[in-house]
């Protein structure tokens, strides 16, 4: 290698080294930016000449590499859209190009991100603080069927009033039941009682109770139900649904419990249900009990009144859960979620988001083990103790590569003063 050489090697430490300095200054600038990923640098040098035994050491290349599979520390916070990613994944994002009909337009290209500091704008949309919209599914709060795929809007949802069809029942019945002298219908135990709703979303309350029309101990037992018809001070009890049959070992014979149990003209009051059946796939069973009662292990209804959105929360799955005004809480929206084979490999853009690759692969959609932690945020990967120390170790580089220019320049000017 010669003086000049040595000058141009020289140069391109100077160039690296700045490259360097350059990123250490951008990851320290953005120490405090939400989901920010740092940038390291990483060197290759370029060897001038491969002559075995003349091997020269040649200049070098300054190369940035991406930590986009480093998490940041993940703090909480009072916003319960904003969320963070507990292992790998990005947020699906898009940017908004402007207004149409008083409704917002978006671009169509995906673009990628782990800044989660979502919150609602004017319109419902979840849009965090790079101007980056969420996309996923909306989901229909009535039947949670998807609505649509695209960005995710939680604005002005309004779940409408639903009548009970379904009773959700999981119980054990006394092989014994312990009866009282007055109870009403005669020889009844109390079973499920709860609240329904009607068309309208009205409620009503629904009580049964459960006669047992066999002798006690003997198989197979067999069980009628009863409701209560009346919505005065004074019950009528109306028998409803076919025979319970267990076998001499507790077990249900019939009906199936495969397939829910109608329940045929159910009316209390003035109202009549259109369509009442009992879900006993949770378990219906007849074991001794000493207690002689009905053990009841769960107890639901399908129907609810109306109501409108009250507050969301972000559950580990990805889901947006709404609680509405009645006390219902329904998957609302899905969140978007993409992975990549080699997430080091996607493109860095503009306000923290990231762009396919070759390199990345294609997109691939699903948390993959990963969990979503709601009212929370990933902070910058960036640690500034760390930063200061490489910008040490840079700034005494780029001095010796400049004691190298001025010592090849002596150099240069002593082999000028030989000729002279």
């Amino acid at each position: 290698m010669d003086l000049f050489s040595a000058l141009q090697t020289s140069v391109s430490g100077l160039q690296a080294q700045s490259y360097a300095i350059s990123n250490i200054s951008g990851n320290i600038a953005n120490s405090q930016t939400t989901g920010y990923k740092r940038i390291d640098t990483s060197f290759v040098d370029l060897m001038a000449e491969t002559t075995p035994k003349r091997e020269v050491a040649g200049s070098v290349l300054a190369q940035s590499q991406l930590t986009n599979t480093i998490a940041g520390n993940v703090v909480s916070s009072s916003v319960p859209t904003n969320m963070s990613i507990s292992g790998t994944g990005f947020f699906t994002v898009v940017q908004k190009t402007g207004d149409a009909n008083n409704s917002p337009t978006f671009s169509g290209a995906n673009v990628y991100t782990r800044r989660g500091d979502f919150s609602q704008d004017k319109d419902g949309y979840l849009v965090n603080g790079a101007g980056g919209y969420l996309t996923g599914t909306n989901l229909d709060p009535t039947t949670g069927q998807v609505t649509s795929t695209g960005p995710v809007n939680i604005g002005n949802l309004t779940l409408p009033a639903q009548e009970t069809k379904t009773i959700t029942y999981s119980a054990n019945l006394p092989a014994t039941p312990t009866v009282s002298a007055s109870a009403q219908p005669p020889n009844s135990i109390a079973g499920p009682s709860i609240t329904g709703y009607t068309t309208t979303g009205a409620p009503v309350t629904i009580s049964m109770r459960w006669v047992q029309t066999t002798t006690a101990g003997t198989s197979p037992s067999s069980w009628d139900l009863y409701y209560n018809s009346s919505t005065t001070d004074t019950p009528s009890w109306t028998q409803t649904g076919p025979a319970f049959t267990f076998d001499s070992t507790g077990k249900l014979t019939s009906p199936a419990s495969t397939t829910p149990v109608p329940l045929t003209g159910v009316q209390i009051g003035d109202y009549t249900f259109s369509s009442l059946s009992l879900d006993i796939s949770g378990g219906l069973t007849q074991y001794a009990d000493a207690s002689g009662a009905v053990t009841t292990k769960a107890l639901s209804q399908s129907g609810n009144s109306a109501g409108t959105l009250m507050s969301v929360a972000v559950g580990e799955d990805g889901k947006i859960n709404g609680t509405f005004s009645n006390g219902s809480v329904i998957p609302v929206a899905t969140v978007g979620i993409s992975q990549f084979a080699d997430p080091d490999g996607l493109k860095a853009d503009g306000k923290g988001n990231y762009l396919q690759t070759a390199d990345s692969g294609p997109p691939l959609t699903g948390l993959n083990g990963s969990t979503i932690n709601g009212a929370s945020i990933e902070q910058s990967n960036t640690d500034i103790a760390s930063e200061f120390s490489k910008m040490i170790v840079t700034q005494q580089a780029y001095s010796a590569n400049t004691r190298v220019m001025s010592t090849a320049q002596t150099m240069m000017s002593d082999l000028l003063n030989v000729i002279r």
